[in-house]
């Protein structure tokens, strides 16, 4: 039964996972006016983003094992007074470096913060219908963020970019009073030790791949061949480590659920499709043609037609026809969505735009809360934290690569500073978003071949 105290704190848990999707969507908007001011290039720039996404991607493992290890609510009340101090930082920033150093150490308090208010959720919800109603509202609620923060982006970059900033102190001052009276505390925690190393290799791991790719347009083949070789030793040290270690960061025995996987698999793909679409629809609308942050903002608020869609009819779907087929549908749409912007001309107007802006928004809602249900789906209560933070690396890692290869695509084919040559950029870079999104469908449409074999699983993700 949903009580009175439960739904306060999945508003709470909600409001946390919206600040930090809108983190990130109004750095997008905010991205041009930084440049303007700091003076950074493009491949700079991405690192705005990316170092964000790297901290949160990097340390959320290391983040769910805490919360399971420590407690739940101490990690997410902790790590919510760092993710304000920082983001105040990065608004008094007067260097490109110290930025970049401020976004790193935010999305690391994100990493800690995000699996522990998702396994919060998860170990107050019982499985079923409860929780995954109460997860696709969280996950609606998150995406908005993503959306919606486009809006509120523009209207504070209208006033000065540093806003973006400062805007997310209050929301984490407001959410830190709420949360201290109804996020529950500890009882029981697990025992065990930290397991640093793994972290530590995952995080550079990820560092060392988005940096390759993001300079590959600019160095030696051999180069880009090395940094790609050296990735691959920094995973494999992670999977020994993993092996050896007497309190791994990843049980290697969870991998083998092929269901966690392939959502994991999607929801990488599936952020990093977005994260480099935002990132070429802000460059052509504001530096090709040259629409204000405002005017910016206020062309992507389709997007938050998610917070409506999620809440109310995703579940309803979900219920009728089973997650896969939900995810399937999502994912379809996405495709859809992003090859209809490949089109793109030096003068589109808002309506020849306006079909991709709303399929996006409808394919965040059937995708992007199913495959956060099927993640944590079946994962014993113990490990709620890791199954967690698996999601939430999947996601930020996806979106580092989006950005690190639309931005290597974007630079490599941009010949010149004409309007002519900027257009061909962006439509090179627009092939990102739409294979990305064509590769997670495919991974989807591996486990639909199961499922339609065996009508039983309709709820299920695995074959």
């Amino acid at each position: 039964m949903v009580t009175r105290s439960r739904i306060l704190l999945l508003l709470v848990l909600s409001g946390a996972v919206f600040m930090e999707g809108v983190d990130v969507s109004m750095m997008g908007v905010a991205l041009p006016s930084i440049r303007a001011e700091l003076g950074l290039a493009t491949s700079e720039l991405q690192w705005i983003v990316s170092a964000y996404v790297l901290g949160y991607g990097g340390f959320v493992l290391l983040g769910g094992r805490a919360a399971d290890l420590l407690g739940r609510r101490r990690m997410f009340l902790g790590w919510m007074v760092v993710f304000a101090l920082f983001s105040a930082l990065g608004g008094i920033s007067d260097s490109g470096w110290l930025l970049i150093v401020a976004r790193l150490v935010t999305g690391v308090a994100a990493g800690f913060m995000a699996p522990a208010g998702l396994s919060i959720i998860t170990s107050s919800f019982p499985e079923g219908r409860e929780r995954n109603r109460a997860l696709l509202i969280y996950a609606g609620i998150g995406a908005a963020g993503f959306s919606l923060g486009m809006v509120a982006g523009g209207l504070l970059t209208a006033i000065g970019w540093r806003w973006v900033f400062f805007a997310p102190v209050v929301l984490a001052t407001l959410l830190l009073v709420l949360a201290v009276r109804v996020v529950p505390r500890d009882v029981e925690r697990e025992t065990g030790s930290f397991d640093l190393g793994g972290a530590l290799s995952l995080t550079a791991a990820m560092v060392l791949l988005v940096f390759t790719v993001v300079r590959a347009p600019d160095v030696e083949p051999a180069l880009t061949i090395v940094g790609v070789l050296a990735t691959a030793l920094l995973l494999a040290a992670f999977v020994t480590i993993e092996r050896r270690a007497r309190t791994p960061l990843v049980r290697l025995g969870l991998l083998r659920n092929a269901q966690l996987v392939r959502a994991n698999l999607g929801a990488f793909l599936f952020l990093a499709a977005f994260m480099a679409f935002q990132f070429v629809a802000v460059l052509y609308l504001q530096e090709l043609r040259g629409w204000s942050s405002v005017e910016t903002g206020l062309a992507l608020a389709i997007l938050g037609l998610d917070a409506i869609l999620a809440p109310t009819l995703t579940p309803r779907l979900v219920e009728r026809f089973g997650k896969l087929p939900v995810i399937g549908a999502g994912m379809t749409v996405a495709a859809i969505a992003y090859a209809l912007f490949l089109g793109l001309g030096p003068d589109w107007t808002y309506v020849q735009m306006l079909p991709t802006f709303v399929l996006v928004g409808v394919a965040f809602a059937l995708t992007f809360g199913t495959l956060m249900i099927v993640a944590t789906d079946g994962v014993a209560e113990p490990e709620q934290g890791l199954a967690s933070g698996l999601q939430y690396v999947s996601l930020q890692f996806g979106g580092a690569v989006g950005l690190a290869v639309v931005t290597a695509v974007n630079v490599a084919a941009t010949d010149g500073t004409s309007p002519g040559a900027l257009l061909d950029g962006y439509r090179a870079a627009l092939l990102v978003p739409v294979g990305a999104v064509a590769l997670g469908l495919l991974v989807t449409a591996t486990a639909l071949v199961g499922w339609a074999r065996s009508p039983a699983t309709a709820g299920s993700y695995s074959t």
